[in-house]
């Protein structure tokens, strides 16, 4: 486990320590834009097969790393697993993106939702995670992660994907005790679920808040900040002898960020809608931030996407504390040189 890290430019980073360039990683780096990655995804058969293989996702989790000599790797996994574990039937249909068979709707429906034990209906992604660690034999830190509670909410209520998230919303606005309830659940297992992740060899951890931007500022708290603390709370921070950082990420969430620095976490996810500067200046130094490119920059020539990286760069200024990232998941249909253009800019823009 204890392998010395070879490459520590992101776990300092998160730590606000100086690093001799900014480090860089992408959301969804193992992905559909990667041609090596189709092939293997055509290998499994299904996405959930890919997921619960612990060697193939291994696989697809080192892919950006030998490609683009990135520096940190994340584990190769859904958000849904946790909602899977409980019972709901999770399955994805073509186009349509994840369903759920068994939504949760009625206070009984939430009675009878379990917290999940790790060991048990998860232990896929902790051998994930053990293999990843292990194959990466400490060339760059492994990140870990979940979904927020109100984010896994939206699709446990929803039965999938929504444009308007009517029932969670209903369920929000007419019951938010039994809303509570089933979030309360769903923290203690994301707790769980993080801190087994940890123990299996994760060296950070990100909570994806990708649906908390759809909430008004008073509901924000109340139903997504308030349980994303107590995670927070009731994290493992420390493994290896070093600290493990935690990463808050609310989609759409950029006015928020200085109640969310708050919480105790060590870096915030940016998105493109909000400046690094403006973000440094209402988190005041608390965290590191993680940003923030727009994703469709990656479409554009290489020139425009030196440009924009300069720009991303300029925003955040100069002093420790930045981890360059795009402001959510690269598109599928990025051409992967692209991506490979954005990773050299920022190494060379950003040398110290």
């Amino acid at each position: 486990m204890s392998t010395p890290l070879q490459n520590d430019l992101y776990l300092r980073a998160l730590n606000r320590e100086e690093t001799p360039r900014t480090p860089v990683w992408v959301m969804r780096q193992a992905g559909r834009y990667l041609p090596e990655y189709l092939k293997v995804r055509k290998q499994a058969g299904d996405f959930m097969t890919l997921c619960s293989t612990p060697d193939l996702a291994c696989e697809v989790t080192l892919q950006p790393i030998d490609r683009f000599n990135l520096d940190a790797a994340i584990l190769f996994s859904d958000i849904l697993t946790i909602p899977d574990a409980m019972g709901l039937g999770l399955h994805f249909e073509t186009g349509e993106g994840p369903k759920f068979s068994n939504p949760v709707r009625t206070a009984a429906d939430v009675e009878k939702l379990p917290v999940p034990d790790p060991a048990q209906s998860l232990q896929y992604v902790m051998d994930a995670v053990s293999t990843i660690r292990r194959e990466l034999n400490g060339r760059v830190p492994l990140i870990g992660f979940s979904g927020s509670p109100w984010t896994l909410a939206t699709y446990m209520v929803e039965g999938g994907g929504s444009k308007d998230f009517s029932k969670v919303k209903g369920m929000l606005f007419s019951e938010p005790a039994l809303l509570h309830k089933m979030l309360d659940k769903t923290a203690q297992s994301v707790i769980s679920y993080l801190n087994a992740q940890v123990e299996s060899g994760a060296q950070a951890l990100m909570v994806f808040d990708t649906w908390g931007g759809v909430l008004s500022p008073a509901n924000y708290r109340e139903f997504s900040l308030r349980y994303m603390q107590q995670i927070v709370d009731g994290l493992t921070r420390e493994a290896d002898g070093r600290k493990v950082p935690v990463v808050l990420f609310t989609k759409n969430g950029g006015q928020w960020l200085d109640i969310m620095a708050d919480t105790g976490c060590d870096g915030l996810g940016v998105d493109w809608t909000t400046d690094l500067a403006d973000a440094r200046a209402r988190t005041g130094g608390k965290v590191a931030l993680q940003g923030n490119l727009d994703p469709s920059v990656l479409y554009g020539s290489p020139e425009s996407i030196r440009a924009q990286v300069k720009t991303v760069l300029d925003s955040y200024g100069s002093g420790p504390g930045h981890v360059f990232n795009l402001g959510h998941g690269i598109h599928q249909f990025v051409n992967p040189e692209h991506l490979g253009v954005m990773v050299e800019a920022v190494r060379e823009q950003s040398a110290r």
